[in-house]
This record gives C-alpha cells, sequence and structure tokens, in this order.
C-alpha cells in the first residue's frame, strides 16, 4: 500500500501514517485475541468451551473484520488521492499552457508576461513591484500595456479572460 506524499515537504501524508498506525495497533490487538482464544480454546477443549471464550473469540473475528475494513478503506482513499493529484497535475498543465497560449496571442514580453502572472495571481501593484525588484511606476505601465494588448481595462477583466476559458 503506497502512501501519498505532502504536495509541499514530498513526506508521507500525516493522515495516511496515522491510518496506518492504527491499523498496526488493531493488528496487535487481534493478534493477542487471536492467541489468548486459541490457547484458551485449546485448554477448555476436554471440559467444554465456557461463554466467556466464545466471547472472546468473536471480539477476536470482529476485530480482524474491522481491520480488514479499515485496510480496504484507507487503500481506497489513497487510490482516490492518487487520481485527485493526477487530476489536479493535468488542470495545471492545461492552466499553464493556455497561459502561454494567451500570452503569446498578446504578444507580450517576458516582462509583461511576468507582470501579467502576478496580476492574474491577484496581486496589487505594490506587492508585483515589490515580488520583481521594480518601481511601482514600471510595474503601472507593464501592466497598461498588458491591458491594451489583452483588450481590457481592468486587473479583474483580465482574470474574467482566463475563467471564461476554462469554465
Amino acid at each position: 500500500m503506497a502512501a501519498t506524499v505532502s504536495a509541499h515537504s514530498g513526506q508521507p501524508d500525516r493522515t495516511v501514517l496515522l491510518s496506518i498506525a492504527g491499523l498496526v495497533v488493531q493488528s496487535a490487538a487481534a493478534a493477542y485475541f487471536i492467541i489468548d482464544g486459541v490457547d484458551d480454546v485449546l485448554g477448555q477443549l476436554r471440559s467444554g468451551i465456557t461463554s466467556e471464550v466464545a466471547m472472546e473469540c468473536l471480539v477476536a473475528l470482529a476485530l480482524v473484520l474491522a481491520i480488514i475494513i479499515s485496510a480496504r478503506q484507507l487503500r481506497m482513499a489513497l487510490e482516490a488521492a492518487k487520481r485527485q493529484q493526477a487530476a489536479l497535475a493535468v488542470a495545471r498543465g492545461s492552466i499553464a499552457e493556455l497561459l502561454d497560449i494567451k500570452f503569446n496571442h498578446w504578444g507580450l514580453s517576458p516582462s509583461e508576461r511576468e507582470v501579467a502572472l502576478f496580476a492574474l495571481k491577484g496581486c496589487n501593484i505594490a506587492e508585483i513591484a515589490r515580488l520583481r525588484g521594480s518601481a511601482e511606476g514600471t510595474v503601472r505601465s507593464q501592466l497598461s500595456q498588458v491591458y491594451t494588448k489583452a483588450e481590457v481595462t481592468s486587473q479583474s477583466m483580465l482574470i474574467g479572460q482566463f475563467v471564461e476559458e476554462l469554465v
């Protein structure tokens, strides 16, 4: 059973590790009950099995069943997470491809592309200037060129160009 990894750290997801740890604890408890139940049954074969021993065996079987169900649910959840990660990767690739197509169509320069990308991420002029190490006036001018080439008049209209394509 392969564990999913966190997108940020590359480490196994904490929820997956906790689920696996729970299965290990359940398995240890089940092993104890099964060994104890077999020992009790073997010891009482001649004199007859008591209701207490029968109950212990029933609990052991229920615990084994719970482990099987939990393991199956965990496997299904991991498979679903894997499918979602694959779909997200496709979507990210599609968005990057759409950005590239639009930016090429508009004839944006590399600097204008960078400014447009920050604007699409929701950054304001001051934030874009800080992130690029540029003056706000330079960013304002580049953003104005982006708007002109994209035939829009605002950041929200620029974002709308992409939302419309994606929906």
